[in-house]
C-alpha cells in the first residue's frame, strides 16, 4: 500500500542545493545555529517568489525545489500564512528536520532555477 503525499515546496540558493544534491537529492541539510526553523512552503507560486526576490540577491541564483512527504506526518504541522492569500508554510523545528527528511518520499526535485542577469 503506497504512502498519501503532499507536495512541498522549498526555494534555496546555491549552498543549500549543493548539500542536497550531495544527499543524493533525498534530504535536506541541517540548519546554523541562526535557524531555528525549517520552512517548506506550500505552493510553488510563493517558492518562486522567495527563490527569484531574496535568493538571486543574496547569492546570485535561487531554485525552486519540489518534493512529497507523507501526509499523515505533515498532519502533526499547522499551516501557517505569513502574509498574502499564498503565503503558507510550515514551521519545522530544526531539531525535528531529520524526522521530516525521513517522511519524504521520493526524490526532491529542482522546477525552477533563477539567476542575477536573467531580466524579468
Amino acid at each position: 500500500m503506497s504512502k498519501e503525499t503532499t507536495y512541498l515546496y522549498r526555494p534555496v540558493g546555491p549552498n543549500e542545493l549543493a548539500k542536497i544534491e550531495e544527499s543524493g537529492w533525498k534530504r535536506f541539510p541541517k540548519r546554523l545555529a541562526q535557524q531555528p526553523i525549517f520552512y517548506p512552503v506550500m505552493n510553488e507560486e510563493y517558492a518562486v517568489q522567495i527563490a527569484r526576490d531574496w535568493n538571486v540577491p543574496a547569492s546570485g541564483s535561487g531554485y525552486v525545489t519540489k518534493f512529497a512527504v507523507d501526509a499523515q506526518y505533515l498532519k502533526k504541522f499547522e499551516v501557517q500564512n505569513v502574509g498574502g492569500p499564498i503565503h503558507n508554510e510550515l514551521w519545522v523545528p530544526a531539531e525535528e528536520l531529520e524526522e521530516f527528511n525521513d517522511q519524504i518520499v521520493g526524490p526532491i526535485e529542482v522546477t525552477q532555477r533563477f539567476f542575477r542577469d536573467e531580466k524579468e
